[in-house]
């Protein structure tokens, strides 16, 4: 017999929310299992139930905005830490890309419960997305997401001459950090000093490790794509909404 689970976690595998938004949603009323209005936060629930959700909940969320926001350097992606800036401090009404499609009106609120939806180091610039939507931020950090990231990387060869085609061969398939073995990656020369990653994991600082190990040294580091949505015109230090159209 299936194991009960936990109906804000069946919730969130299903990709009706995340975890956090579930139990909100659970407290409210909004959640039913098999027909019935589930409201107590920790029930369980088998697998072969079905969940709905009331249309409140569903209006909610749609109201939840996604910011896409170019990095400049020296910015932290996520929690304040020894005396840097976080990223979200950026989002503000002036700074608010006057050439943004979007028909979204900047407001305050928009701030609460807006987490970034993935690491982009302090050194390193570039697209960062900012989401009060659980299900994208699931889809693009969780477990097991396979949503490509793209990279312009400067890059230094600290030996003589060029970087031997053997090395170049070891970032697309062959290194280890951590003691795990690194999926496959796509990276090519995009003229003589710069290379493009597309990456499917983020480990922390993983193209500088990756380049380290062949004896590269980082210069400048730029994330360019998540999935489907680019960074573009952005200008660095704005923001733009993400549209209805664009998905990930």
């Amino acid at each position: 017999m299936t194991e009960p689970l936990r109906l804000s976690k069946r919730m969130s595998e299903l990709g009706l929310c995340s975890r956090r938004e579930a139990d909100e949603w659970i407290a409210k009323g909004w959640v039913r299992v098999d027909g019935r209005v589930v409201s107590e936060l920790g029930s369980k629930v088998l697998a072969s139930q079905n969940i709905s959700v009331e249309r409140q909940a569903s209006a909610e969320q749609s109201k939840r905005v996604t910011i896409l926001i170019n990095k400049p350097m020296g910015y932290v992606s996520g929690q304040a830490e020894d005396g840097y800036t976080p990223a979200i401090a950026l989002i503000k009404a002036e700074t608010h890309w006057k050439a943004d499609p979007s028909t979204e009106k900047f407001h305050p609120t928009q701030l609460r419960s807006l987490v970034p939806a993935g690491r982009l180091d302090i050194d390193s610039i570039g697209l960062l997305v900012l989401t009060q939507d659980g299900r994208i931020a699931k889809h693009l950090i969780g477990q097991d997401t396979t949503v490509e990231k793209e990279y312009l990387v400067r890059v230094k060869y600290t030996k003589e001459g060029k970087l031997p085609d053997a090395q170049l061969k070891r970032l697309n398939h062959g290194l280890w950090l951590d003691g795990k073995k690194l999926l496959p990656a796509v990276v090519r020369w995009q003229n003589e000093d710069q290379l493009s990653f597309i990456l499917r994991e983020g480990k922390k600082r993983q193209i500088r490790r990756m380049c380290e190990a062949v004896d590269l040294k980082v210069i400048g580091l730029k994330r360019v794509r998540i999935g489907r949505v680019k960074l573009g015109d952005l200008p660095v230090g704005e923001w733009r909404y993400l549209r209805p159209d664009e998905q990930f």
